[in-house]
């Protein structure tokens, strides 16, 4: 198995960006697409959890646009093979002095590359040194 094929990498790499920049911008139907239709897509949230997909579009739905900035921190983007990755971050936003990770598993289905599992959490965070 090759690991971070750069073509690869990329085409990654533009998905991250683009759902950051829906998520951002509060494009449902967007951040709809990114996830694989189907009830075995899983996402956890910061205070929510949604299992399937009907879950996740119900949730996006009822859930308001952001009145907050983020700046995300730390991208660390995995590859393995040429249809499977995994995408983690920290983010920093405007309205809490809270650290955020955000962890998404991106594969290659027939319809494109859609995220399969993901998870947000916010916590308190002191840095640690790396030992």
């Amino acid at each position: 198995m090759q690991f971070d094929a750069p073509a690869i990498l990329a085409e990654i790499q533009a998905c991250f960006a683009a759902y950051e920049a829906a998520f951002m911008a509060n494009d449902i139907a967007a951040l709809n697409a990114f996830f694989w239709n189907d009830p075995r897509v899983t996402r956890y949230g910061i205070a929510d959890r949604q299992w399937g997909y009907d879950d996740l579009v119900a949730y996006r739905a009822a859930t308001p646009p952001p009145d907050f900035t983020r700046v995300l921190e730390h991208p660390r983007i995995t590859v393995f093979g040429q249809d499977m990755a995994v995408a983690q971050v920290e983010f920093v936003r405007s309205d809490t002095p809270l650290r955020g990770f955000q962890s998404q598993v991106w594969a290659r289905l027939p319809e494109g590359w859609r995220i399969v599992a993901a998870h947000v959490s916010m916590i308190p965070f002191r840095n640690q040194p790396r030992g």
